[in-house]
C-alpha cells in the first residue's frame, strides 16, 4: 500500500532538489506541506520534520480523470519526507494499489503504472 524508499541525503536536501528532480520525471510540483509548521500555527506542534510534495503529471492526470473521475481521490500523486529515527523516508501510496482495485481498462492500467514507476524512480534517485 505504500511504497519507501530510504535514503542517507538529508530532508533539506530533498527539498530543495524535489522541483527539478520531479520534472525530469515529468511531473510538476503543485504544492508543499510542512506539517511541523502547519500543526504549530494551529497550536499542535510535532518535533518530526514531515514534508509532504503534491506532484502532478498533466499528460497522466487527463487520461484518468476523463474516463474514472472516481480515482481523483488518488491525485494529485503525493511524496513524503520525513525522518524516522535519524533515517530520511521518501514515500508515496502504491499505485498498484489502486490499478488492482479499480474497474480499469488495460490501456489506463498500463499508463498509470508507467507513472508509478516514474515516481519510483524519481523516490530512488536519492540514493
Amino acid at each position: 500500500m505504500i511504497y519507501k524508499h530510504e535514503t542517507k541525503h538529508s530532508i533539506g536536501a530533498i527539498k530543495e532538489q524535489m522541483t527539478s528532480k520531479a520534472k525530469e520525471y515529468g511531473f510538476g510540483v503543485l504544492k508543499e506541506y510542512n506539517f511541523k509548521d502547519l500543526l504549530q500555527e494551529k497550536g499542535f506542534p510535532i518535533e518530526r520534520d514531515i514534508t509532504v510534495f503534491e506532484l502532478c503529471n498533466p499528460s497522466g492526470a487527463q487520461a484518468i480523470l476523463g474516463l474514472h473521475p472516481e480515482v481523483s481521490i488518488f491525485l494529485p500523486c503525493r511524496i513524503s519526507i520525513y525522518d524516522d529515527n535519524g533515517q530520511t523516508v521518501i514515500s508515496t501510496i502504491g499505485m498498484e494499489d489502486i490499478v488492482h482495485n479499480f474497474n480499469l481498462e488495460e490501456t489506463i492500467k498500463s499508463h498509470m503504472t508507467g507513472l508509478f514507476s516514474k515516481l519510483q524512480a524519481l523516490i530512488n534517485s536519492w540514493e
